[in-house]
């Protein structure tokens, strides 16, 4: 079989047309990450590879409880994944094992998390456009109660995480 200069051409097209469609994808659609450590387990285990929205915060804003990417704020080259605990304006205070909003007499639910977390911390002011994320291993989560900067900037989250794609057998929906 020959292959004329027009064959070649086309194929050309078509490889520079994939491969620009997978960057506007990456850059303005998704966000592909793998979990480097166990800080979000059992929601999200070591070792998964996931998919996050970066449209997902540009028609509304981060609530309370989900789970995001973003670039971490004390080196911003590092992508670290975490759960939105504390909402701007907020004061978000650890003790006995809970987590307490504006004083509140009342915990957050985190019937999410695998085990109590030891401690107590805060009171931390989440500023007017931050947020106070934790892992759901609150034991071995280096999160915003150990950071030098405390708070995820508005700014530095790049997705809302949707869903895990590998490996097969945890294929789903990111609660």
């Amino acid at each position: 079989m020959k292959l004329r200069l027009k064959d070649i051409l086309e194929y050309v097209g078509i490889f520079v047309a994939v491969i620009g469609i997978v960057w506007l994808l990456d850059t303005f659609v998704i966000v592909n990450a793998r979990i480097p450590s166990e800080s979000m387990e059992n929601t999200i285990m070591t070792g998964d590879r996931i998919i996050g929205s970066r449209i997902a915060y540009k028609t509304g804003i981060p609530h309370r409880y989900d789970i995001v990417i973003f670039k971490y704020p004390d080196d911003e080259s590092i992508l670290y994944i975490k759960r939105i605990i504390g909402l701007p304006g907020e004061t978000v205070t650890i003790r006995d094992g809970k987590v307490y909003i504006n004083d509140s007499e009342e915990p957050l639910d985190d019937s999410f998390t695998p085990e109590v977390p030891t401690g107590y911390y805060g009171p931390f002011n989440v500023p007017g456009n931050g947020y106070f994320v934790m892992g759901d291993n609150r034991n071995n989560s280096f999160d915003s109660r150990f950071w030098y900067t405390t708070c995820v900037r508005e700014d530095q989250i790049l997705g809302k995480a949707i869903f895990c794609y590998y490996p097969f057998s945890r294929f789903g929906e990111i609660q």
